[in-house]
């Protein structure tokens, strides 16, 4: 098949006079018209057609920043509600914090020893060894609020409820019961092991030793009461509290064991 002449070598030929008598010339200039009209209507489609689709372009351009802004924004919605869950849960463990422990010492308060001493019980109703309870009170305490003032009187208690924790085990509770006076839980000990334990913080708060009181000695007295299968929980307490009273009447600065309830 012969080569199309160029539109350029069609315009010559057709203006060419040697060709000005042939009877083709006519359908020839006539085609070639057709032509240019085809490649004008071409080329506007072709320019209506970059102009759609770069206007496409630009419509999903816009649409993917949107989409870009709007995962910025959730995103950010994201981080703020996780860090408002954090807070929310630090705030309850502050909260619950507040609701059990004491917030001069740190140590537990009323509310977490009764907690633990019905888990204690229904422990023990389960067949587990009993536990025991000490009541313990700083002999003369008023003396040293009187002479020194109630901040050097927290600040000894602070550091009595340390020097008792150390000697502690983990699965023991420390309370602060009120005043000078604490609670300790023993779980799964008889009366032999608590006077032991006694004894010994007994001793170590003897030789317990104040930077702003030097000349400071401590002494504690002690009551204990091991809890008797199906007792109420607040007998045993009283038993606790009554023994912590006799060493006092004693004399202070001693243990006095609280004898269990007669059974019948």
């Amino acid at each position: 098949m012969a080569e199309l002449p160029s539109a350029e070598e069609l315009e010559r030929l057709l203006a060419d006079p040697e060709h000005q008598h042939n009877p083709l010339l006519p359908v020839v200039a006539a085609l070639a018209e057709q032509n240019r009209e085809q490649a004008r209507k071409l080329e506007r489609l072709m320019r209506i057609a970059d102009s759609s689709y770069g206007v496409a372009v630009t419509r999903n351009q816009d649409l993917l920043q949107q989409y870009e802004r709007q995962l910025k924004r959730l995103d950010k919605i994201t981080r703020i509600s996780d860090r408002y869950q954090r807070n929310l849960i630090e705030l309850n463990e502050q909260l619950r914090d507040a609701a059990l422990k004491d917030p001069l010492t740190g140590l537990a308060n009323r509310r977490q020893l009764m907690e633990r001493l019905h888990d204690e019980q229904a422990r023990c109703g389960r067949g587990q060894p009993a536990f025991t309870l000490a009541m313990i009170d700083v002999d003369l305490f008023k003396r040293i609020n009187d002479n020194h003032g109630h901040d050097t009187g927290d600040i000894v208690l602070c550091q009595l409820a340390d020097t008792i924790c150390a000697e502690l085990r983990s699965q023991d509770l420390c309370t602060r019961w009120g005043g000078e006076e604490f609670m300790l839980l023993l779980p799964h000990t008889g009366l032999s092991q608590a006077e032991v334990l006694l004894q010994r913080i007994m001793t170590v708060v003897k030789a317990l030793r104040f930077e702003k009181l030097p000349d400071l000695r401590l002494t504690i007295s002690a009551g204990i009461a091991e809890y008797c299968p199906s007792e109420a929980l607040d007998n045993t307490i009283r038993r606790a509290d009554n023994g912590l009273i006799a060493a006092k009447q004693a004399g202070r600065d001693r243990l006095v064991i609280s004898e269990p309830p007669h059974q019948d």
